[in-house]
């Protein structure tokens, strides 16, 4: 696509940039847990409606999609998450969430936000490109179960029908780096992730006989400090895992030993080798501590959730960032490591048998930032995704996410006029 024609597709945001700001605002104020986003999906919905496309509602029970045919092409499918955290805000903005222990601390209300904008602007300027543009809104990203109901609801099948399998997967998350700037990864670009729940049995008595007892406590204490060895003693070097501890609940009062621990716990891992070897050394190091303990019956061990190893394909990531370098300019953008954080998006692109690309939106105030990364205190000074404190800037991050994702759906689809799509 030309520059002339892209910049004409892209000229009417400012004009539209208020209103994206209003509804920013509005989906920070009123966040939403997973499948619970009725109020985010209704939106969704009603501006899609208005802007032309195909929607159908209710997938993967609270998912949206807008469907935009424009002739033959690439189909294209732009996803965005809509899903809070179970988090109390204390950004002290004046648009903080009015929803008691409920934040988007995450900033899918950003991803929202975008993805809603650049709807407006290809279907406006649909008389520049040809293809078939699907613009997919997805509960439930964080606990892991968002895109694989959507998926499991027939996307792509019966289900639903008027979904065209995709071409391309493309989407984008907002994070704590300079607002402004595009980071990216080759191949693996996050971790996959297990969430478990291990229950410990003891036997409850007395805290004044704990001969007569066998306590849980001490055993699951046991197992999270051995717990750390597997990452530092059992994975090499050259590998990347981690091993965390989030949740440890025992007990109700000081002098009473409980009859069970429970330990939540997620493992972060980049290689299925790797991930089935740690796995294997948390279920080993549970059932030993537990028969070094003397304990009743073995550890009960439930997976909460989890998630693949996300992948960008290389050639779509080289095709769209020749598009972003030509847009933004080089020093926009730059690589990073693969992040130990984890994503589903990866799930929508395989159940399409698509290639996917998913970059990082920078969030922070450039100027807060630069300073901290200057004074190497980037981890004490800049609230990182899920903390209370996450605060994007809203300019110019709705503006970098709604250009981003527009200028990647453009270098995707076919100019006017173009040729048809691969897909059969």
């Amino acid at each position: 696509m030309s520059d002339s024609a892209r910049d004409t597709v892209l000229a009417p945001l400012d004009a539209r940039m208020a209103d994206l700001e209003s509804l920013y605002e509005d989906l920070h104020r009123h966040p939403e847990l997973g499948f619970q986003e009725s109020r985010t999906s209704a939106e969704a919905a009603r501006r899609l409606t208005s802007y032309g496309y195909e929607v159908t509602t209710g997938i993967g029970r609270t998912g949206v999609v807008g469907v935009l045919r424009n002739g033959p092409g690439p189909i294209v499918l732009l996803r965005a998450d809509m899903d809070a955290l179970p988090v109390t805000e204390r950004t002290g903005l004046p648009y903080a969430s009015t929803v008691p222990g409920v934040m988007h601390a995450c900033g899918h209300d950003v991803h929202v936000t975008c993805l809603a904008g650049a709807a407006d602007l290809l279907a406006a300027g649909r008389e520049h490109w040809s293809g078939t543009l699907v613009v997919l809104f997805q509960p439930a990203e964080e606990v892991g179960d968002g895109a694989r109901a959507m998926v499991e609801d027939g996307l792509f099948g019966e289900g639903h029908g008027a979904i065209p399998t995709p071409d391309v997967v493309l989407a984008q998350h907002v994070a704590p780096f300079g607002a402004g700037l595009i980071a990216y990864a080759h191949d693996a670009c996050m971790a996959a992730s297990d969430s478990l729940k291990i229950t410990f049995h003891g036997t409850g008595g007395h805290g004044s006989r704990p001969e007569t007892a066998v306590d849980p406590i001490l055993m699951a204490a046991a197992f999270v400090q051995r717990l750390q060895s597997v990452v530092a003693r059992e994975i090499a070097a050259k590998d990347r895992a981690v091993v965390t501890v989030g949740s440890f609940q025992a007990g109700d009062a000081p002098n009473v030993i409980p009859d069970q621990a429970v330990v939540q716990l997620s493992v972060r891992t980049f290689d299925e080798h790797i991930r089935t070897q740690v796995l294997a050394a948390v279920d080993r190091i549970a059932r030993a501590e537990a028969a070094a303990s003397g304990a009743p019956r073995e550890p009960e061990t439930e997976v909460l959730n989890t998630f693949p190893v996300t992948r960008n394909d290389d050639r779509t990531l080289e095709q769209v960032n020749a598009a972003f370098t030509d847009h933004f300019g080089a020093p926009r953008l730059f690589a990073y490591e693969p992040a130990a954080g984890s994503e589903d998006a990866g799930l929508i692109a395989t159940a399409a048998d698509a290639p996917l690309y998913y970059w990082w939106l920078g969030g922070w105030d450039p100027d807060e930032f630069r300073t901290a990364m200057a004074s190497g205190r980037l981890a004490q000074d800049i609230p990182s995704n899920h903390s209370p404190h996450f605060a994007p800037v809203r300019q110019p991050t709705l503006t970098m996410g709604v250009e981003a994702l527009t200028v990647a759906a453009l270098s995707r689809l076919n100019p006017a006029g173009g040729p048809g799509s691969d897909r059969t």
